[in-house]
């Protein structure tokens, strides 16, 4: 009886304090697996673009690219964008470099309209740019740093591509599905700044109090099927005739 009692309190309680997150988990594993990861990331929406071939030929030595860019890289990346080659030049600290393979210098500034027109042929779909803005600061949702220009589509899932200002290249896609699918991600890891830390200790003290629950529930589980077994028992010996 103190085992029932024990177990009936603790549960009850425990599942009051608990329960709410418990909702939250049941239904932000429902959004993650009804929605499909490629509709999140917006793939659906993204052209597959083949990069054209680097004619290595004319372009300047790369020690050459570096002096005039007045970087010592340690590690450079020679790779195609929508603005022509470009060289991503790291340096011994600091962030990477990004100049055109054919000059050295960087890329000048992009226009709303070349924006606009790069993001449309990296776009899969009908709808039209409704909208094309450079942004100092890269939003949280972008997960990146620095500016960034934005396009956002007319469709219905409301599809935002998001470019480097300097290549022209879609570096992230972001929609109201996957802002959505953010929501309860941060619901389900109880991580409410940014969703990415599923570690922290809140997360693993409601983990162990709900299953505390879990070994409670089976706990007063086992009690009433004892209960019931042994009722049932002593009614079929009460039944049977003398």
């Amino acid at each position: 009886m103190k085992i029932l009692k024990l177990s009936t309190q603790l549960h009850k309680w425990i599942a009051l304090v608990v329960g709410l997150q418990v909702l939250f988990w049941v239904g932000g594993g429902l959004v993650m697996t009804a929605i499909p990861i490629e509709t999140v990331r917006s793939e659906h929406r993204a052209v597959e673009l083949k990069p054209a071939p680097v004619d290595l030929g004319n372009l300047p030595a790369l020690g050459e690219i570096a002096r005039r860019a007045g970087i010592a890289p340690v590690q450079a990346e020679l790779r195609p964008t929508p603005r022509g080659p470009a060289w991503i030049l790291k340096p011994v600290e600091g962030e990477p470099v990004t100049v055109s393979a054919l000059t050295g210098r960087p890329f000048g500034p992009l226009s709303a309209a070349e924006a606009s027109a790069l993001a449309k042929s990296a776009y899969r779909g009908e709808a039209g740019v409704s909208g094309a803005v450079l942004l100092k600061t890269a939003p949280g949702e972008t997960g990146r740093t620095g500016p960034l220009w934005r396009v956002d589509f007319a469709d219905r899932e409301k599809t935002s591509f998001y470019l480097s200002p300097a290549t022209g290249e879609v570096v992230t896609r972001r929609s109201g599905v996957w802002r959505f699918y953010d929501f309860f991600w941060r619901l389900h890891v109880m991580d409410w700044n940014d969703g990415e830390d599923f570690n922290h200790p809140l997360i693993i003290i409601t983990t162990a109090l709900t299953l505390s629950i879990v070994i409670t529930g089976f706990v007063l589980l086992w009690i009433r099927l004892a209960r019931d077994l042994k009722g049932f028992r002593a009614a079929r010996r009460a039944a049977r005739p003398d």
